[in-house]
């Protein structure tokens, strides 16, 4: 279970946001569904059934949420080997090649199943806690550290001064997204506005280890998940000073033309959601073949230290 998955604003006193799940805000704009709406519904199926057999092995929500946290370490460990190193299915045929980047992948792909199902175990055998939440939401926060910490202390060993400080930028950007939320939360109803919500970041960091191309993925979280800080920032303000009266500025695209092309506002499930994903992921699969700076390549691999030293 995700961050934003959790409704702080029940705690708080206020009104919940509506519809709910990954999909709920498309469903309330009423907005036609994508790609990713087809193959979110097949999945949470897929999750919930499975949820169900775990459930009769006696397995709990936390029993998860830690086997996910320890999971997740074994892909920082893998990473800390060898993040810079390109996979050898998907090799540029330059630079250091090993099968580190991929192990780190089935790691995190065992840790991802673990996040989807304790959640899911919990609402399918009614045994959501107060505790359960705020433990799996610490437990997330540890995943990032391991993750983003272990591309630190590789890249250190290399190193690349940039690519530490893009891990250190990645990691202090996923906290800053929870942390906005949840202080947020405490005092307008809901703050779960931005693209690079838990479940896009993850997604970033498993395509980048399967390709192999993670510098590009700290790249891209390191200066795109800051939008979604900010977005969340801006975000609260105006609706805090909406309160208690006014209306509540939306957490969908704006009025007028300019509102509806920022295509990166629209809910989950929808086709400019997917536009964007695809993105995204175009990036993290082919802008690295392009640009030797994204494989940590080339006179200027390390503009920090050139820019520092100069």
């Amino acid at each position: 279970m995700s961050e934003d998955e959790l409704q702080t604003s029940a705690s708080a006193g206020l009104p919940a946001p509506p519809g709910g799940g990954d999909f709920g805000r498309l469903r309330a704009a009423g907005l036609r569904g994508g790609a990713s709406l087809a193959i979110g519904a097949r999945i949470a199926a897929a999750r919930d059934a499975l949820a169900r057999g775990l459930l009769a092995l006696g397995l709990t929500p936390n029993h998860l949420s830690v086997t996910g946290l320890l999971l997740t370490v074994v892909a920082g460990v893998c990473l800390a080997r060898g993040a810079s190193h390109q996979v050898p299915y998907f090799s540029t045929g330059s630079g250091p090649t090993s099968w580190w980047p991929t192990l780190a992948t089935l790691a995190l792909l065992l840790a991802g199943a673990c996040d989807m199902l304790d959640g899911a175990l919990a609402r399918v055998g009614n045994l959501k806690t107060r505790f359960g939440a705020i433990l799996d939401s610490t437990l997330d926060r540890f995943g990032d550290m391991a993750i983003f910490l272990g591309c630190a202390l590789h890249f250190a060993l290399q190193g690349n001064l940039t690519a530490q400080a893009l891990a250190l930028v990645a990691l202090c950007g996923s906290f800053l997204i929870s942390y906005v939320k949840a202080r947020a939360e405490q005092i307008i109803p809901d703050c779960s506005v931005g693209y690079w919500l838990r479940g896009e970041r993850f997604a970033a960091i498993l395509i980048g280890c399967a390709t192999g191309h993670v510098l590009a993925m700290l790249w891209q979280l390191a200066v795109l998940s800051l939008f979604t800080v900010w977005r969340r920032i801006d975000h609260a303000r105006r609706a805090a000073r909406a309160l208690p009266d006014g209306p509540l500025p939306p957490t969908g695209p704006g009025p007028g033309l300019l509102g509806r092309l920022r295509l990166w506002r629209y809910p989950r499930g929808s086709i400019p959601y997917d536009i964007v994903t695809g993105m995204n992921i175009a990036y993290l699969i082919a802008a690295p073949w392009f640009c030797p700076v994204l494989l940590g390549q080339g006179q200027y691999a390390d503009p920090l230290r050139n820019w520092l030293a100069g």
